[in-house]
């Protein structure tokens, strides 16, 4: 039977980079069903806003989605799409894996960090108001549910994944109260992971610092959601930037797999974005569903593709376009060996 899968191709070079990632899925050896879903800028006149309900009922429905990049305007409009679904699906895990990729020049050559970031809480909750005329205030909200289940999850895909330490990320020498609940709940997570799965804190500050100086002595890093936004980016740029970023929301019941690079408007319809994130975003969906064989064939095909720097696109100093790209993708797929189901 075929996976179903939620397609929102989003805004600006989004469509593009959605068409590429949907072809090399196809030629994974997964067979897909595909529903494609309108949502960003594009269909607010008809509906009145960028995430219609048919979009969240068709990702419950089906309970995976690849999303394409959409547009979030600063300091004006409608709230980010992106926190939106969160919010609306619990989402409650964001999932950013930094690695390094022979052919993406960047000044290290051998990161592999996943940064774990809680979802739904935290200053992302969007609790705030103006005090007075000149003053605005943001509530940050951290509870000892929310902590624990992302210090659970971060653990189990410790165990999962074969990695050997977590690192949890806080600024408890100042936040007391807050930051202070988030390490207890991640120090009582990991009483029952010893022996197995390391654990460590550091502070925020400091973390970024320490990434910068030696990231080959982190793993996987566990953080609220400010922090771990803040900190994910910062992992990107060790291994290249956005465009090799890839990302994943994780709920009980629904997951999303996302770029998380913006949307790119003026390069929208001239077939050069490099679509490296969305194509290695579905190969967390690949491992999500349990075809790990899939997606290590198409992260295989994809750096093969990158290191040759033959059919790359011109941010990784070639000259083939967005469906070149994948072209050359599919065309290793066809020859690699297909495990059985």
């Amino acid at each position: 039977m075929a996976q179903r899968v939620t397609l929102i191709p989003g805004d600006g070079i989004g469509p593009e980079l959605a068409e590429a990632t949907r072809r090399v899925l196809d030629a994974s050896g997964v067979a897909f069903e595909w529903e494609v879903v309108e949502a960003g800028e594009a269909v607010i006149g008809e509906y009145g806003t960028p995430l219609p309900d048919h979009v969240l009922d068709s990702i419950r429905r089906n309970r995976v989605a690849v999303k394409g990049p959409i547009t979030t305007p600063v300091g004006a409009g409608f709230r980010s799409v992106n926190v939106a679904l969160r919010q609306a699906l619990n989402l409650y895990a964001n999932v950013r894996p930094a690695r390094s990729m022979k052919g993406v020049h960047s000044r290290y050559d051998d990161v592999d960090l996943v940064i774990v970031r809680e979802n739904t809480e935290d200053l992302y909750a969007g609790i705030e108001h103006m005090v007075g005329r000149d003053a605005a205030e943001s509530i940050k909200i951290i509870t000892r549910e929310a902590s624990v289940r992302i210090a659970r999850y971060a653990f189990e895909y410790a165990v999962a994944n074969g990695r050997r330490k977590v690192t949890a990320v806080h600024k408890a020498n100042i936040m007391k109260l807050s930051d202070g609940l988030f390490l207890d709940s991640c120090r009582a997570v990991a009483a029952d992971y010893e022996g197995r799965i390391e654990f460590e804190d550091r502070i925020v500050d400091n973390m970024c610092m320490q990434l910068v100086q030696k990231p080959e002595l982190y793993d996987v890093l566990v953080l609220p959601n400010l922090y771990g936004d803040i900190v994910s980016d910062l992992a990107a740029g060790l291994v290249g930037g956005l465009g090799v970023a890839p990302g994943a929301n994780i709920g009980t019941e629904a997951a999303v797999f996302e770029a998380v690079h913006g949307s790119a408007p003026k390069y929208a319809g001239q077939n050069k974005a490099n679509p490296t994130a969305l194509i290695l975003s579905g190969v967390l969906l690949l491992r999500h569903i349990g075809r790990p064989d899939a997606a290590e064939r198409v992260e295989t095909a994809l750096r093969d593709v990158v290191a040759e720097g033959r059919t790359v696109t011109y941010d990784l100093g070639g000259s083939a376009g967005t469906s070149q790209f994948a072209d050359a993708i599919v065309e290793r797929l066809a020859v690699s060996p297909v495990a059985a189901s």
